[in-house]
């Protein structure tokens, strides 16, 4: 085994920076879901290096406006994120409490990030009534729309997908993506709090998600739900960072 892979019990190895359990031993399906949830999560990567946004931090054309455009097109969706996460914390039942704590706990942590967020908007020169004033653009509505509908069935274990791909986006990107911005756009650290904080931090929630994927992916089915869960959020937040509102509303 090189030193930049872990083994993943059940045949094969991933790349350590992609994952790491960090001492949760996976049962059997949950590691062959953790699995399939890293293909998933590739895929992803791949996508987002495509969308034009995105695309400017690679080629070192982003620029502050472009970094107003960005924070005004994501506020509503951070905003939403604690509405989804206490949904399904609430559609879980008594046989699922801990569970149900768990995801409590994670709204908790997150409630009021739009709030850094809108910081991070003003430091960079934008007004803050020009974000609170803007709407969810459609991408942002798709992703919304799901994780609402998903969220109200009763034990949506299926969720943990979701959080693969959002959490997986601050614990893997957010701290990369803050340190070039400020390189290219000459911002300072005020201006990337939201995301800086998320890659300090998100590692803390992937443990929780571990542990939770060990206690409920039990079985075929669990899995299936949950890879499903994940391809369908990975193409809708893509879709909501190609569907960018450009103009201020």
């Amino acid at each position: 085994m090189n030193d930049g892979e872990i083994p993943i019990e059940g045949g094969g190895t991933a790349p350590a920076e992609e994952s790491t359990t960090e001492g949760v031993v996976l049962n059997p399906h949950a590691q062959v879901c953790l699995q399939q949830l890293l293909r998933v999560w590739l895929g992803f990567e791949r996508d987002l290096s495509k969308v034009p946004l995105l695309r400017r931090i690679d080629l070192g054309t982003y620029t502050v406006e472009d970094h107003q455009i960005f924070l005004r097109n994501i506020r509503q969706q951070v905003i939403e994120g604690s509405r989804w996460i206490t949904r399904t914390a609430s559609s879980f039942d008594r046989d699922h409490s801990e569970i149900r704590s768990t995801i409590i706990s994670h709204a908790v942590d997150e409630h009021r990030d739009y709030e850094m967020l809108e910081k991070d908007y003003v430091a960079s020169g934008g007004q803050l009534e020009d974000i609170l004033n803007m709407e969810r653009n459609i991408g942002s509505e798709a992703l919304h729309g799901f994780l609402m509908h998903r969220s109200s069935r009763p034990n949506p274990i299926d969720l943990l997908g979701a959080m693969w791909i959002i959490e997986g986006l601050g614990e893997k990107m957010a701290n990369s993506w803050a340190e070039r911005i400020q390189e290219l756009t000459g911002l300072s650290g005020d201006s990337t709090r939201f995301m800086t904080y998320h890659g300090e931090n998100d590692s803390d929630h992937m443990q929780r998600f571990y542990a939770t994927l060990d206690s409920v992916c039990i079985n075929e089915k669990a899995i299936e739900s949950i890879v499903k869960t994940s391809k369908v959020v990975a193409r809708l937040y893509r879709l909501q960072l190609e569907e960018i509102e450009y103009d201020i509303q």
